[in-house]
């Protein structure tokens, strides 16, 4: 049993299938970062083929949120009584499922998830289905800048947590639907990879109307960068494919 899972996660069905996937994503780390670790050391000096070919590779790999991650967004989500929440980078719906969770006991609402991949986007709705979440999850399945361009309503949480080179022309593109108050969260930053710099320059900017700080909820270098939206900005929608 994931200890951070006790306690705050009551459902008792959800909390054991999350401790499945948790497991799951867990067996894959030792092997993703065999696999692809200088790959990932190219990718920090931003070069384009590195990362096609990490992305590539991750077509089956879980890339999740820790359980420390995981309780954190559904407890901040039901703190600002989240009904509205968009995901980038669904994968297995392991993130996806805290999000749901948050919403059906804040009383009802929408998680709009999306992800790249077909197989990884049907196994998220069996993931979705197995919860009992599926009447509050819609994921969508195509390019981000796509599939999240219509959004109704506003968005009181938004995790950003696709691939790296993506994270500002999302962002971009969800910002100006980010109710006052919304929240970002953008997880596994490393501010020392300078393929975060223009998404941290940007987010990090208060002309651009949020502000924004590093926690530090894991061991490692990374952290989880932390944005709350405190005004209305001049941010326009991304139109460009990437």
């Amino acid at each position: 049993m994931i200890k951070e899972l006790e306690g705050a996660i009551s459902d008792e069905k959800i909390r054991q299938l999350l401790n499945s996937l948790h497991d799951a994503a867990n067996s894959q780390n030792e092997k993703i970062m065999s696999e692809l670790g200088p790959l990932f050391q190219e990718a920090q000096n931003d070069r384009e083929l590195a990362w096609d070919k990490i992305e590539q590779r991750l077509d089956d790999k879980y890339i999740s949120v820790e359980p420390a991650t995981g309780v954190f967004c559904y407890l901040l989500a039901r703190a600002i009584s989240a009904r509205r929440i968009v995901e980038f980078g669904t994968s297995f719906a392991i993130s996806t499922i805290y999000l749901g969770m948050a919403v059906r006991d804040n009383g009802g609402g929408l998680v709009i998830g999306t992800e790249m991949v077909d197989k990884k986007a049907k196994q998220a709705r069996e993931n979705i289905m197995k919860a009992g979440l599926s009447e509050f999850v819609d994921i969508r399945v195509g390019n981000a800048l796509e599939t999240l361009r219509e959004i109704q309503g506003p968005v009181d949480f938004f995790l950003n947590d696709g691939f790296v080179r993506k994270l500002l022309p999302v962002f971009k593109m969800v910002a100006p639907h980010i109710r006052l108050g919304g929240v970002v969260i953008t997880d596994k930053v490393d501010e020392s990879n300078r393929v975060y710099h223009e998404y941290l320059k940007y987010i990090r900017d208060p002309r651009n109307g949020f502000q924004s700080v590093l926690l530090g909820l894991d061991k490692g270098t990374e952290g989880m960068e932390f944005s709350v939206k405190v005004a209305e900005s001049s941010m326009t929608v991304v139109s460009d494919r990437l």
